[in-house]
């Protein structure tokens, strides 16, 4: 028997691989289908079932591609409904993959359909559970995002998550592994660990959901305490996952095809938009006057899916050499397939060709301390709420990135501002999507709070959370 944990940090999110004497299975499997097939080759197994923990909000699965390839069922736990055939799961089901067995155990609460999946060796004993968003390591799956499921409510779900949790899941043995859907990083948890998967014993001890004296009253005032809206895209990925959609690889067929500028020009009369992901000192240097910048090498998708409201949105990819099907491919696993295909050397063909490019003022911490001396600044703190409350430079104001489309308008076009994030990624997304909509006069401060926070002639305010003990 082999587990394999398939870990995707850019979504937070891991999938499963089984596979015991010539027969696979895979859990949670994201959209791409060659890295799952690659594998089953290698082992020269079948894959007999891809089960899914729940209908995900945060990715568009690829259970139909996967099991069109391989001839795989389709497993959803309880209530689950679909426009596709699947096997419907019930509670206790048990599911054989060469001499091991998979159990079905419904666990709703993050959604009505949950399930996590125990897994039995060749001995009978059980091994690990594939906990979905049920449980995390740190954390439990928040219970607000399936409130239009029938009448329940946030508190209705919570409650059923506690359930789940008391008679379901805390009563497997200690030393097994729990394998969560998602880590640190994900909006379908508060509190989760960077660490993606721990022993269930562990968590009893770390996991403040799990407490053995907590009321059902207190567990739902807790996992309900502190939840961020969920991002735009959520609900129409989970729609998407409970449909058929366009097959992943001709997606990539099209998004990737080279547009010349010609092309490029006729398509931005129209509502399309440039989106730049390279690295942000690559995009600051000099992009396409318009251009959005999400660079690859951060939180790609999530923001993403926040940013850019409109999951059909025609987009024109300006990508670094050799990453245009990454690209396409990290569109396509939050359900952003409207990709028109890629501006290859779009910014030195744009260039060239007479057209001006623009660009963005970058000055260091240490130039910036500097001017702060000087003279009184304008500084744009563009992290979340959270962090600024944590610490910020006195004096700046704040303006978190993932809610930029709707407060620009606070910002005054005539001053010129010092803009930060923590390390310099989040910043250049937000001076982008000012830019784009008018607003020029934005200096990017190199490293972010990072750069800022030792230097010492710069005031800082400290935010010290009061103990909840």
């Amino acid at each position: 028997m082999k587990v394999e944990q398939i870990y995707t940090g850019c979504l937070a999110e891991a999938a499963y691989y089984v596979v015991s004497k010539g027969e696979a299975v895979m859990i949670d499997p994201l959209r791409e289908t060659k890295p799952y097939t690659d594998r089953l080759e290698a082992d020269n197994a079948t894959l007999k079932y891809i089960f899914l923990t729940h209908f995900h909000a945060d990715f568009v699965s690829g259970h139909l591609d996967l099991a069109k390839k391989t001839g795989a069922t389709i497993v959803f736990g309880p209530t689950a409904e679909t426009k596709f055939e699947f096997h419907s799961g019930t509670d206790n089901e048990e599911f054989v993959i060469g001499d091991v067995k998979l159990k079905l155990i419904h666990t709703p609460g993050h959604t009505l359909e949950s399930s996590s999946y125990l897994l039995f060796d060749k001995n009978n004993k059980e091994q690990c559970l594939f906990s979905g968003d049920t449980l995390f390591i740190g954390d439990v799956g928040r219970p607000d995002l399936a409130v239009k499921q029938g009448d329940y409510t946030k508190e209705d779900l919570a409650k059923s998550l506690f359930k789940s949790l008391r008679t379901k899941v805390m009563t497997l043995p200690d030393d097994i592994i729990i394998y969560p859907n998602h880590g640190a990083g994900s909006a379908c948890g508060k509190n989760m660990s960077k660490e993606t998967y721990d022993t269930l014993g562990n968590q009893k001890k770390l996991n403040y959901a799990l407490r053995y004296d907590m009321t059902e009253e207190e567990f739902v005032t807790e996992v309900l305490h502190g939840l961020a809206p969920p991002p735009v895209y959520f609900p129409k990925n989970v729609a998407m996952n409970k449909s058929v959609n366009p097959e992943i690889d001709a997606i990539i067929e099209k998004g990737t095809k080279v547009l010349g500028l010609q092309d490029v020009q006729e398509q931005l009369k129209s509502d399309t938009i440039i989106l730049d992901v390279r690295h942000q000192d690559d995009f600051i240097a000099g992009f396409i006057p318009g251009s959005i910048f999400i660079g690859l090498n951060g939180q790609f998708a999530p923001w993403v899916g926040t940013l850019i409201k409109n999951i059909d949105q025609k987009i024109i990819l300006v990508t670094p050499e050799g990453k245009e099907e990454e690209a396409v491919t990290r569109l396509s696993r939050i359900g952003y397939d409207n990709v028109q295909g890629i501006f290859k050397d779009g910014v030195n063909i744009w260039s060239t060709s007479g057209q001006e490019l623009d660009a963005i003022k970058k000055v260091s911490p240490e130039e910036f301390e500097q001017l702060t001396i000087q003279g009184d600044v304008n500084i744009l703190d563009v992290r979340k709420d959270g962090e600024f409350k944590g610490e910020h430079i006195v004096g700046a104001e704040h303006l978190s990135l993932d809610k930029v489309n709707s407060n620009l308008d606070q910002l005054d076009k005539d001053k010129t501002y010092y803009v930060h994030c923590a390390g310099g990624y989040r910043s250049v997304i937000f001076e982008s999507i000012a830019k784009s909509k008018g607003i020029h006069q934005l200096i990017d401060i190199g490293k972010g709070y990072n750069g800022l926070k030792n230097l010492t002639k710069l005031e800082r305010t400290e935010f010290i959370c009061p103990s909840t003990l």
